[in-house]
């Protein structure tokens, strides 16, 4: 039961991300004069998409505080870290068009299994 805290906390945060990032770009560049970069910032925060990628991310703190009743920080945070580079990265590739580089692939990999080694013999329910 204690992994649906860790899979709510890594949806409802890539969600927020991706939903931010989609959003943001909507708006174009951040103003240069001070002014109007918060005229700017507040535009964003009244925009209902972006006010719900706000709200995503309070339900993924609830989430993370539940998970938090059942594992061990150092068990969850490496899993949920990984789950959130890994979806928000091909999310971002198929939703949003951003690039995907060679050296970005190898990176994950290699995080991943990082995340694995660290698993393998680790207890998992506190």
């Amino acid at each position: 039961m204690g992994y649906i805290y860790i899979f709510g906390t890594i949806f409802f945060t890539v969600y927020g991300q991706l939903i931010l990032k989609w959003r943001i770009v909507q708006y174009g560049a951040l103003p240069e004069l001070f002014s109007d970069k918060i005229a700017f910032l507040f535009k964003l925060l009244f925009d209902p998409f972006i006010f719900s990628g706000f709200v995503s991310a309070f339900i993924a703190s609830l989430f993370w505080m539940a998970a938090m009743t059942k594992f061990e920080v150092s068990y969850a945070y490496p899993i949920i870290l990984s789950g959130l580079l890994l979806l928000t990265t091909l999310l971002g590739i198929v939703l949003l068009d951003e690039s995907i580089q060679s050296g970005k692939v190898v990176g994950i990999l290699l995080i991943l299994l990082g995340v694995f080694v660290i698993y393998s013999n680790s207890p998992n329910i506190s």
